[in-house]
């Protein structure tokens, strides 16, 4: 994974709007023309109704065009590993591959682990499942 990712996901997880978890969280994404896209878990006082920083991340892919996202890293403040809960995995998966890497990074800056978006989520729902 490239420094730049991280740093990213770092500065954005300082961004986060976590007052009711304290558990600021924060991606950046790379797509696959090279564009990098970031963004910070958002709560609301209705907790826990907000959204995820792959959320936010992926929003902002979608608000610029599109496209395939070729890796992701996630950052929390709090633990040394921070996987992409359930529905930020199928999210993911809406616009990735099997392939796409994602990198579960410490605070420090350290990848933790790297593992492809089909071990993350073996048999994820898609278009294919719609016909």
């Amino acid at each position: 994974m490239a420094d730049d990712l991280f740093a990213l996901a770092k500065s954005a997880m300082r961004r986060a709007h976590a007052p009711y978890s304290r558990f600021p969280v924060g991606a950046a994404l790379r797509t696959t023309d090279g564009r990098i896209f970031s963004g910070c878990n958002v709560e609301i006082v209705s907790f826990p109704e907000g959204w995820c920083a792959e959320t936010t991340a992926i929003g902002h892919l979608v608000m610029d065009g599109g496209g395939r996202i070729a890796e992701i890293a996630v950052v929390a403040k709090k633990l040394p590993l921070c996987s992409p809960c359930g529905g930020c995995r199928q999210r993911i998966a809406e616009f990735a591959s099997p392939e796409t890497k994602v990198h579960l990074c410490d605070i420090d800056g350290g990848v933790q682990e790297t593992v492809t978006m089909g071990e993350l989520l073996p048999r994820a729902f898609a278009t294919d499942n719609l016909s």
